[in-house]
């Protein structure tokens, strides 16, 4: 058996090259020549350009090129698509905007694209664009969901009046107002759910090359999906596909923001071909907060129906959702048809109904980000039921287990038309109960009580639907010298990619992990690939190397029962030999690779090699499933607060490499716990990023996080051959709510019933001091 197969906690492979300094990112790259380019930006949130000036920077030393929108234009370069305009509860599709490369007319955020300036080295470029002269005709702004839905609000775009984009709806209306009709309790909710800057690790940059004598370019790009990135644009430049290559280096995270196409990408390929040398645009650290996309943001109000017996009958859900000023790629998909469906959660609710109404703003696009949609669907469904335990005095725990799908229901379809294949949720619930004392909990609130401090505990389970989506590829290919070679569609940014399927292969084929060689990032590598998102590479690209396995093991049964004389169903394959049943002629992996490279070796027909391509396309989402609970401690003179306990209990089902999973779901606890009690955006009335670089925008650090305990409850997922269910987002998820009702639980001490997000130390010692006050005379 190999070394480390499935099943295994190998440690990454990727890490020996990431810590020694070894990595290769998208900024190491240097190509002969080439220039550097800078964008203009805008300083002012909504205004009309009355005027371009570009003289003075482009007679500045070093500067080859200044461009804008005119030579858009000029060029006939396509706008940045949406992918997602999602119909309305009327039918119609939703508003979608130019998103042109370069903005002409009018900017309509803080940071939005005027011109662009390539000079001979960044320094050069960076002094030329602050020459450009942009005469600004300021116009009321629009920053936040509130301003955009009021009366007479400002307009962003004519074509949407009110600011809307689309008024989104799914579920049953009739019966979920019959069931609020006969409810003996109506739990309500209203929560913000705060919008969230990425910040991965590495900014986003590009490289763009052109050879004319072949026509052929090659963008160099921190993505998440290589193909996808091609794909939009070559469209936006007017060209095949075929005539591109796009190349994602190691990637320095993404969390969904770098799935998108960007305004910089179609840029620098521009540019390379006007000048005819190569550019490269590298994004600052404040530049990123002013360009990037960013995530969530959604102010939601909801209704819980439950009968005498605390069972839940109907769930009403209104929500309004910022788009920015712009619509990303999918950007309004993320807060309806993406999560809006997990809105049932773990429960057997027989009606819902959801109203979504996304808005423009003067702000920067919203798109994916961990979870896309799913963290904000679970972040209110959990916060609504201990509302719900609170209003009928039932337990937190209770009112959960007796509204869980049961385990023997599964196959089980929701109200809203998700079908969960597998899963047991009482039994993850009781197991992070247990781990994490539950039972023991008042004690621990008395003794900090006697310390002059709060102490909460809350819970919060989950499901999302992710692992799905369209298909993905893998080729495979074992290498006379027994290598074996894994180029596959998925890209890496972090999570060890090239390790799990190294333990597919190992398992499968009895090599050790050093011989096998993943190969990603790189459209020339492989015809097609879907990219990494939505927590799919292990189910959808895992599964397509899983075919690819088995078609080599065939191609490899034939051959060696040809050179045997024997017949294929009489060989056996195990340990890396292909045997004769019940004999002791066998022949090696390796030396069958070997026969493979000579068509004498072969069956009549069969091509060369050692080698299969294959095709996965996922026929149902997965649905991991799990239970978060969180204790901490409340300072009530400071607003400080500090976890204490964070316990996680999931199920994914079958487990390729228990380490790298859990360091997922610690990095996804991390980020929830930001977005938490840390993570605050904050746009001004004129639309300035008031939180616009980290001096301002507060991330976790070691010292704001827990141990995390974490644990499995597995059931074997039935839609893919692996029986796996994504991970990637799941900490994300579960780790809001159950940190805001361990919140509310500590500050119900002092009368306080609900906190929005973030909770950081001003905004708890704010309510508590509200709290305390002496109620006003009459």
């Amino acid at each position: 058996m190999a070394k480390f197969g499935v099943g295994q906690g190998m440690k990454r492979v990727e890490d020996q090259r990431f810590l020694t300094g070894q990595g290769r990112y998208t900024d190491d790259l240097r190509f002969e020549g080439t220039a550097r380019a800078v964008i203009v930006r805008s300083p002012v949130a909504h205004a009309e350009i009355r005027s371009i000036d570009t003289s003075a920077a482009a007679a500045a030393p070093g500067v080859l090129a200044v461009l804008t929108n005119v030579d858009v234009k000029t060029d006939g370069l396509g706008d940045l698509p949406c992918a997602a305009l999602v119909n309305g509860r009327d039918g119609t599709s939703a508003v979608g905007p130019a998103y042109p490369l370069l903005t002409g007319d009018r900017v309509r955020h803080v940071g939005d694209a005027v011109a662009l300036v390539i000079a001979e080295t960044p320094q050069q470029a960076t002094d030329a664009a602050e020459l450009v002269e942009v005469d600004y005709a300021d116009l009321p702004v629009v920053h936040d969901i509130s301003t955009a839905s009021a009366d007479g609000a400002p307009v962003i775009w004519k074509q949407a009046p009110g600011n809307l984009c689309v008024d989104w709806e799914m579920g049953d209306a009739a019966a979920v107002a019959a069931a609020f009709a006969k409810a003996a309790t109506v739990a309500e909710l209203t929560l913000v759910n705060n919008r969230i800057i990425v910040n991965s690790i590495e900014p986003r940059g590009a490289i763009g090359r052109h050879d004319a004598a072949t026509g052929a370019y090659e963008l160099y790009v921190s993505t998440q999906g290589p193909h996808g990135v091609r794909g939009t644009i070559c469209g936006v430049l007017g060209i095949e596909p075929k005539t591109m290559r796009v190349v994602s280096p190691d990637v320095g995270g993404g969390f969904g923001m770098k799935i998108f196409p960007y305004r910089e990408y179609a840029l620098v390929l521009w540019a390379a071909k006007k000048l005819g040398r190569p550019v490269k645009w590298i994004g600052e650290r404040t530049e990123s907060f002013i360009s990037d996309t960013q995530g969530r943001d959604h102010l939601s109000t909801a209704r819980l129906a439950l009968d005498g017996d605390g069972r839940f009958l109907a769930l009403d859900v209104d929500t309004k959702a910022d788009l920015g000023a712009y619509l990303s790629l999918y950007g309004p998909a993320i807060p309806t048809v993406a999560g809006s469906g997990m809105l049932a959660g773990l429960y057997t609710t027989p009606a819902i109904r959801v109203r979504v109404r996304c808005y423009f703003t003067n702000t920067l696009p919203t798109d994916a980000y961990r979870g896309a949609g799913r963290p904000e669907a679970a972040y209110l469904v959990e916060r609504l039921v201990d509302v719900a335990a609170r209003e009928t005095g039932i337990d937190r725990a209770d009112i959960r287990r007796r509204n869980f799908i049961p385990a023997d229901a599964m196959p089980y379809t929701t109200a809203l038309g998700e079908t969960y294949d597998s899963g047991n949720f009482t039994a993850h619930l009781d197991k992070a109960l247990t781990h994490a004392d539950w039972a023991g909990a008042e004690g621990r609130k008395a003794k900090s009580k006697a310390r002059g401090m709060l102490r909460g505990i809350g819970i919060s389970t989950y499901v999302e639907a992710c692992g799905g989506g369209g298909p993905e590829w893998s080729d495979l290919r074992v290498l006379p010298d027994g290598r074996v070679e894994v180029p596959i569609g998925t890209r890496s940014t972090g999570q060890g990619h090239e390790t799990a399927y190294s333990q597919l292969v190992a398992e499968a084929f009895g090599v050790d992990n050093d011989q096998v060689t993943v190969i990603q990032g790189d459209t020339a590598a492989i015809a097609m690939g879907a990219g990494t998102d939505g927590s799919r590479s292990l189910p959808a690209g895992g599964s397509a190397l899983h075919l690819a396995i088995q078609a080599v093991i065939a191609k490899g049964r034939r051959i060696a029962g040809h050179v045997l004389e024997a017949a294929e169903s009489d060989i056996e394959f195990a340990d890396g030999r292909f045997t004769v049943a019940g004999t002791d002629r066998t022949k090696t992996l390796t030396e069958i690779a070997v026969l493979a490279q000579d068509t004498a070796n072969l069956p009549d027909g069969m091509e060369p090699g050692l080698e299969a391509s294959e095709r996965y396309e996922p026929q149902a989402s997965t649905y991991p499933n799990g239970t978060h609970v969180c204790e901490l401690e409340v300072d009530p003179d400071t607003g400080v607060v500090t976890i204490e306990r964070f316990t996680v209990v999931d199920d994914f089902g079958e487990v390729v490499n228990p380490m790298l999973l859990e360091g997922q779901v610690h990095g996804g606890v991390a980020q929830g716990i930001g977005q938490a009690l840390l993570e605050r955006t904050i746009y001004g009335e004129d639309g300035q990023l008031v939180t616009g670089s980290l001096m301002d925008y507060c991330l976790p650090r070691a010292d704001d996080l827990p141990n995390v305990a974490f644990t499995m409850s597995p059931t074997r997922c039935a839609t893919n051959p692996l029986g796996v269910k994504g991970c990637g987002e799941a900490g994300a998820i579960g780790a809001p709510p159950a940190v805001i009702n361990a919140l509310i639980d500590a500050l119900s001490e002092v009368g306080v019933t609900s906190i929005d997000m973030p909770a950081t130390p001003e905004r708890v010692w704010s309510v508590i001091q509200a709290a305390r006050a002496p109620v006003a005379a009459e």
